[in-house]
């Protein structure tokens, strides 16, 4: 039997304990150091790998299921932990940006791994959770990233450049002139991650889920054609809801009246 018939090689228990000894090296690093980080990584890494066990097991349940309503819903439950984990990492908040993020989350997953799953994969049923919750999962952790330094990028921008942003709307700019390099320049940031990743897809890293399709024996062309699909799904769904958070943010951090609210905003801890 060869290689690719026999599917990916089993790791035991053993073997995967022994693969924690190379974050020992972090450790190691850290203490030698002094960076105070020996502790943090320990941390982390039991977390990490509890965390990646229980979804290894949910996952095999989940594949077994044939419940449209229940796999839905807990693409959605993704979708929300996504939206509130995205603001988390921001410096300044203000009252609906937990909302914001939600909606910008949710409309711009659905829309893309939608398309993607009807009109591209066309598993059958369309919402085989073995296509449907690892390509939604992917599509959401690169759109958290993006909206999270959009938001965080946007709301910089508007605090240190608010003598000109007031400058320009007291000489009788619309708000959108005032602030339009403001949501350009936060837009382009949280672009940035994911056209660098493209720019050397293939040649300096080969994607998670491309080798572990080539680990299970997929042939590296049908391999190829997959990851495709799913840089143009996260690339997509990235500026989708980068845009619609930032253009939320702008809404809400500015008036009908022309005005900048900056008062709407307060820093973490205050």
């Amino acid at each position: 039997m060869t290689a690719s018939e026999a599917g990916a090689l089993a790791i035991s228990d053993g073997r995967l304990a022994l693969s924690a000894l190379l974050i020992l090296v972090n450790v190691g690093l850290s203490l030698a150091l002094r960076l105070g980080l020996a502790r943090s990584l320990l941390v982390a890494s039991v977390r990490m790998v509890v965390q990646l066990l229980l979804v290894g097991s949910v996952l095999e349940w989940l594949f077994r299921q044939d419940n449209a309503p229940l796999i839905v819903l807990l693409g959605a439950a993704m979708a929300m932990i996504a939206g509130i984990s995205a603001v988390q990492r921001t410096r300044r908040r203000f009252v609906g940006i937990y909302l914001n993020s939600l909606l910008s989350v949710l409309a711009a997953s659905a829309l893309v791994t939608g398309l993607a799953v009807a009109g591209l994969i066309q598993p059958q049923p369309w919402y085989n959770p073995q296509y449907l919750i690892p390509l939604l999962g992917m599509v959401l952790g690169n759109a958290l990233n993006g909206i999270s330094l959009g938001l965080d990028r946007f709301m910089e921008g508007l605090g240190s450049g608010r003598d000109r942003v007031e400058t320009a709307l007291a000489l009788g700019a619309t708000r959108w002139e005032a602030c339009q390099e403001v949501v350009r320049d936060a837009i382009r940031v949280a672009m940035i991650p994911t056209i660098n990743s493209m720019m050397v897809m293939g040649l300096v890293s080969l994607p998670g889920m491309m080798t572990g399709q080539i680990l299970q024996g997929a042939a590296p062309a049908a391999a190829v054609r997959y990851q495709i699909v799913i840089l143009f799904m996260v690339a997509s769904a990235t500026a989708l809801g980068v845009f619609g958070v930032v253009a939320l943010a702008y809404g809400r951090l500015t008036s009908p009246e022309h005005q900048l609210r900056l008062d709407r905003l307060v820093m973490v801890g205050d």
